[in-house]
């Protein structure tokens, strides 16, 4: 005779396990998903200063700076509700660096040499975040910017473009087109070109091994890496194309 008890347990069991793996399918579905949500959204914030932040600061600096409050208080906002807190913890890291970008950008853009420390200005609280094992990826996002900003930065010092810097963001916009095509003969060179070659191959290897890494966190930090590249080429071009 059968032993139905056996068989009906036997069935149970098999059904718990299909549905415990479907279920893990599932999870990791939605796992990969959010990966690459935030990967996205974190290339897509470090490219809102060039389009948004740039001629807003540049026009009405003050407008620039104040509007950093909405973009904490509605981070916090966000991190407060489970649902969303994952958002606002990315909010959080790009309200730092607008807040960075703002000060910079509006009052002290003529000296390239202040650059990269006002724009490190959020660096001591990503600090205190991660020793807190609080507010992850807004953090890494943070530190992606700033990475590739000093990228950028340095390979201004590099090529000697410092100069240009100064000269430009003094200029009236209809008077920079020479400088931007001076510029653009320093790039030119062998050691113009050898510097971004090695400088993209940086950005390129520190941004691809990130994103090899399955945590949140190093997928925000690798779209704010990459993203630069991006960025740059399109500064390039617009400086190519005056």
């Amino acid at each position: 005779m059968f032993n139905f008890d056996l068989l009906t347990s036997s069935a149970i069991a098999s059904t718990a396990t299909v549905s415990g793996l479907d279920n893990a399918v599932d999870s990791d579905k939605t796992n990969s998903i959010k990966q690459w949500l935030i990967f996205s959204a974190s290339a897509f914030l470090v490219s809102i200063p060039v389009f948004v932040q740039a001629p807003l600061v540049r026009l009405y600096p003050t407008i620039s700076l104040l509007s950093t409050i909405p973009w904490f208080v509605l981070s916090l906002i966000l991190i407060f509700r489970p649902k969303t807190q994952l958002w606002g913890d990315l909010l959080l890291g790009f309200a730092g660096c607008w807040l960075a970008g703002s000060i910079y950008w509006g009052w002290f853009r003529w000296e390239p040499i202040l650059h990269l420390p006002i724009e490190a200005i959020g660096l001591p609280f990503a600090i205190w975040c991660l020793n807190k094992s609080w507010g992850k990826v807004g953090s890494y996002f943070y530190l992606g910017s700033l990475f590739g900003t000093a990228i950028t930065d340095l390979y201004f010092y590099l090529t000697g473009l410092m100069p240009y810097w100064r000269q430009v963001m003094h200029a009236e916009p209809e008077l920079a087109m020479p400088i931007f095509q001076s510029a653009i003969g320093q790039i030119e060179t062998f050691w113009g070109i050898g510097c971004a070659l090695l400088l993209i191959a940086v950005l390129l290897t520190v941004g691809l091994l990130s994103l090899r890494d399955r945590e949140l966190h190093w997928r925000a930090f690798s779209g704010a890496v990459l993203s630069t590249l991006l960025v740059d080429g399109l500064f390039w071009l617009a400086a190519s194309a005056a």
